[in-house]
């Protein structure tokens, strides 16, 4: 059954119009009832929620189908959660009774597995608002993947790291104390006294097999020579590169049954990999007919907007934690006085983001909403033979430099894209550009070009190339070129080259407030109005959230909070709408018949002056 939720969201109607008759007959595990509570509106959840719900029961449904390599093994989630049953709470040391929605996450996480009995998600997304007991779920983790799935294995590696030594080693407090209860148990002592297991400092050993749990830090970095068959990396909310992170997951792929698991909560900056990775996790799950993410858990308890910030009733979504009875007043409480607070001093942001979990854009000043640029994306718009307003911004110095295609469709909307050219000399590397801008531009061929020049610097002849070679291959009908003359003398060189070479309406706009303000907040209402669209590209989505607002007694323009932030793209964009905001406008210059011989190219005039229509060729006439 084909199910696309990208554009309904409703995974309500989705759920009721299937009939489950045999999945409830058949699975009364945690996980599965957990799911039926959540779409049946009896467990309060929200839409990422819901949709890993639905995902499961679908799952359940498709398992034997020669497509569908996966199976649901009951008795792998009942053992993991015996073991945790076991496990204490370092507050308190006594085991915690797990909650249903604690439940639902191991299952999910250990009971899908592949043909071969493996774990089928190699990749686990786990995310939910601060003080929700995320550090004693992924100890239970850590200690039942070292203890219980190494048994008969050597040699094994296995890691628990987060953003700095401090936090690092807070991670790995928690789970070596959980350890040492748990191996004073029978059977788990006879166990841990026969592989020599010992706790340190900073490890915990099997001298017997050589099973090492390591604590490692995103700042030390030295994953390359390890291949962690489990890997738990707390907070990685906050790191603004894959690179590092990269290194775990290339290690992994020829370890057999190995999960890597990220887990944090939202932080200030949605351009990071982790936002990043839930929303292609969300996607896969909305067309989960595609089957694009079938190793990848998306498991978010967030707020579905940022309206519920004065909802206290719906902050269950994003602190599941509220459903236990013994909780619920004094967490509410401890809440609200933070959101309250956060109010009176201007930093509801920071509530929004911790305690609610979700993705906001860092600064009050900031140009776009992110919801707005996230809802624009369609990948699906086809841009050959159409209408374009180019704008081109040159870089200087370590900026980007950047083209921007504004295609304006139907009535009143606009498509935008872009392609930016990369330099990477005042870096040093293109490995260490990517990690001052935190994107791996690498990956993204078709939205940006390494800069061909030896010396890093920005190529103009490569450019020139490409934007002709771009044109031509897409049939494009070029109204408008803007472009600012300030970045460098080589914008000069390529602005005459096409003077000559094409008959393009070239013009170089004043970067003053005075020129670009209207523009600027044209591109803005565009986005807040839903009446753009662009392709899912990062680098573009990268400068429209870095992009601050500046204003002065004239209008405002966009301006970034630091050197490093690239919003050169942005700057594109606006040189384009310089003229192409006014395409709809049947009053604008551009659309007057006074000047539309000023607009043709040589051909479009001498096709022209031969109709016959033009009166230019002489005819009979007629008096009114």
């Amino acid at each position: 059954m084909k199910i696309d939720l990208t554009q309904t969201h409703d995974v309500i109607g989705a759920f009721q119009s299937i009939d489950w008759t045999d999945i409830k007959a058949k699975y009364h595990d945690p996980a599965t009832l957990y799911a039926f509570s959540v779409l049946n509106g009896t467990k309060l959840a929200g839409y990422n929620i819901k949709l890993a719900s639905l995902r499961h029961l679908m799952d359940l449904k498709r398992q034997g189908n020669s497509n569908f390599p996966y199976h649901y093994d009951v008795e792998e989630v009942e053992n993991l959660l015996k073991f945790a049953s076991i496990c204490p709470n370092v507050d308190t040391g006594e085991p915690t009774q797990l909650m249903e929605w604690q439940k639902f996450t191991f299952a999910l996480m250990f009971g899908w597995r592949d043909t071969d009995g493996n774990k089928r998600f190699t990749r686990v997304i786990d995310s939910v608002s601060r003080g929700q007991g995320k550090t004693y779920q992924m100890a239970i983790l850590i200690c039942y993947s070292f203890i219980m799935e190494s048994i008969g294995l050597s040699n094994q590696d296995y890691l628990v790291a987060s953003i700095n030594f401090k936090q690092t080693m807070k991670l790995f407090g928690y789970v070596s104390s959980m350890m040492r209860t748990i191996i004073q148990i029978e059977p788990f002592k006879s166990y841990a006294k026969e592989v020599e297991l010992h706790i340190q400092s900073d490890q915990v050993i099997m001298k017997k097999n050589n099973n090492v749990l390591r604590a490692i830090s995103l700042e030390a970095g030295q994953y390359d020579s390890y291949h962690f068959r489990t890997a738990i990396f707390d907070e990685i909310g906050e790191v603004k590169s894959r690179k590092t992170v990269s290194k775990i997951i290339s290690g992994q792929v020829k370890v057999p049954n190995h999960q890597f698991i990220q887990i944090s909560t939202s932080y200030p900056d949605p351009t990071v990999p982790f936002h990043e990775d839930q929303r292609m996790v969300i996607q896969a799950m909305e067309q989960d007919w595609k089957r694009d993410a079938d190793s990848y858990l998306g498991l978010i308890w967030s707020q579905d907007s940022l309206d519920e910030t004065y909802k206290p009733e719906t902050w269950v979504k994003s602190n599941p934690l509220l459903d236990l009875p013994d909780q619920c007043d004094e967490l509410m409480k401890g809440l609200k006085d933070k959101r309250d607070s956060d109010l009176l001093t201007g930093n509801i942001a920071d509530f929004q983001t911790k305690n609610l979990n979700l993705w906001l854009k860092q600064s009050t000043d900031s140009y776009l909403n992110l919801k707005d640029v996230e809802d624009a994306i369609d990948d699906d718009f086809k841009i050959d033979g159409r209408e374009v307003f180019i704008g081109f911004d040159y870089s200087m110095f370590s900026d980007n430099t950047a083209l921007s295609f504004v295609y304006p469709y139907d009535d009143g909307k606009f498509h935008i894209e872009q392609h930016s050219f990369i330099p990477w000399q005042r870096a040093g590397s293109i490995e260490a550009k990517e990690k001052q801008d935190g994107i791996a531009y690498r990956q993204y061929p078709e939205y940006c070009t390494i800069t061909a020049h030896p010396q890093g610097i920005i190529n103009p002849e490569q450019i020139y190339r490409w934007l002709l070679d771009y044109v031509e291959q897409h049939q494009l009908e070029v109204l408008f070129f803007g472009y600012d003359r300030f970045g460098s003398y080589q914008v000069k060189n390529i602005t005459e080259s096409l003077n000559v070479n094409t008959s393009w309406n070239i013009m170089d706009i004043q970067q003053r407030t005075s020129a670009l303000a209207n523009p600027t907040k044209f591109l803005q209402e565009l986005f807040i109005t839903h009446k753009v669209t662009t392709p899912n590209d990062p680098v573009m989505q990268k400068a429209l959230l870095n992009a601050t607002i500046k204003s002065d007694k004239i209008g405002i323009q966009v301006d970034k909070d630091k050197a490093t932030l690239k919003i050169d793209v942005v700057d594109a964009i606006i040189d384009a709408l310089f003229q192409g905001m006014y395409y709809f406008d049947e009053n604008a210059d551009m659309n007057q018949k006074a000047t539309e011989v000023d607009r043709m190219t040589e051909q479009q005039v001498l096709d022209w002056f031969k109709n016959s229509k033009s009166g230019l060729l002489g005819g009979d006439t007629t008096d009114n």
